[in-house]
């Protein structure tokens, strides 16, 4: 594509991204609403792809500086106040990290079936061939496990304290945090690392429920796992697919370097991250104050995991529709 071919066909978004540029630092008196902001940061980062393609292609200086100039200008007035109040959080829920999951949805598939076939597969394998949860873990474990579920269990036989559960509270956010951080992070891997991950605590996680149910303590595990699955479980899939973004970056980066498409889908993957963690504090609080509590009759707490689920279903597929501004 000839220079003179290239700025006809994208010259009109950098009139307009001049114009919003213009409008959000004052400098005319056109008002900036939230669809126009939205539009600013999709003709940002459109015009960073941009600028990329006509210094890898050679076009010349003038053209450069041009598209330089605008990502500059771009870049100071969107990064130079950095909002981690309330208002960056609810943009992050109400819009962009919905929005971005939609965006990744071959990633999230791909992440799913990662992880909910081996779970599916180990649960009714160890269901009916118990001793295979040897393969996952060692004897030791799996009697924790045996005596954490059973009904001689104090957590089944009593109320905890509440020192116990805020301690419990943290470690479920350690825990959980780590496991989401270790799928995407892995994706450095050429995504395999992220894969794996998906594989292996699918796996876990799958021998486990089966192994308990099998053993009689099924009662005690679902009623305990129901209520906070959909935040976690959601988080690990979607943790996974940003991992997984990064990985076919690196692997098919298109007419980008490598480290660049490597950065374009770290700081796009790093919003989905923020969102699991938002879901996974949310499921720690949850399973240290809800799910263990004795109090709670299990039909109810598996009608609130029902609702859970259709709710966090719902909010992934249809929030933030009617503002279409971009992810």
């Amino acid at each position: 594509m000839t220079p003179l071919l290239f700025e006809s066909r994208h010259g009109a978004e950098w009139d307009e991204l001049s114009r919003l540029l213009d409008a959000a630092s004052g400098r005319t008196s056109d008002p900036t609403t939230e669809d126009s902001a939205a539009r600013l940061a999709h003709l940002y980062r459109r015009c960073c792809d941009q600028l990329a393609l006509a210094r890898a292609r050679g076009y010349p200086l003038q053209l450069t500086e041009r598209l330089d100039d605008l990502t500059h200008r771009a870049h100071q007035l969107i990064y130079r106040r950095r909002d981690w109040g309330w208002s960056a959080l609810r943009e992050l829920l109400q819009h962009t990290l919905p929005r971005r999951v939609r965006a990744f949805a071959p990633q999230v598939w791909i992440a799913l079936l990662a992880f909910g076939a081996p779970l599916l597969l180990m649960g009714v394998l160890t269901y009916h061939h118990p001793t295979l949860i040897l393969a996952l873990m060692d004897a030791q474990h799996v009697e924790e496990f045996s005596h954490m579920y059973s009904d001689a269990s104090e957590a089944w036989g009593r109320d905890r304290g509440a020192s116990s559960d805020w301690t419990m509270f943290g470690y479920y956010i350690l825990n959980n945090i780590g496991i989401a951080f270790q799928c995407f992070a892995a994706g450095l891997l050429f995504g395999l690392g992220s894969l794996f991950f998906l594989l292996f605590n699918g796996a876990h996680i799958g021998a486990i429920a089966g192994y308990l149910t099998q053993q009689g303590y099924g009662h005690n595990f679902w009623g305990f796992v129901a209520t906070h699955s959909s935040f976690e479980l959601t988080a690990i899939v979607l943790s996974g697919a940003a991992g997984l973004k990064m990985g076919h970056a690196l692997i098919a980066p298109g007419r980008l370097t490598r480290v660049q498409a490597l950065k374009a889908a770290a700081s796009n993957g790093v919003v989905i991250v923020y969102g699991c963690i938002v879901l996974l504090i949310i499921a720690a609080a949850v399973e240290a104050f809800w799910s263990s509590s004795v109090w709670v009759p299990r039909g109810v707490k598996f009608v609130v995991a029902t609702i859970g689920w259709l709710v966090l279903l719902g909010y992934l597929l249809l929030q933030g529709r009617r503002n279409r501004g971009p992810a």
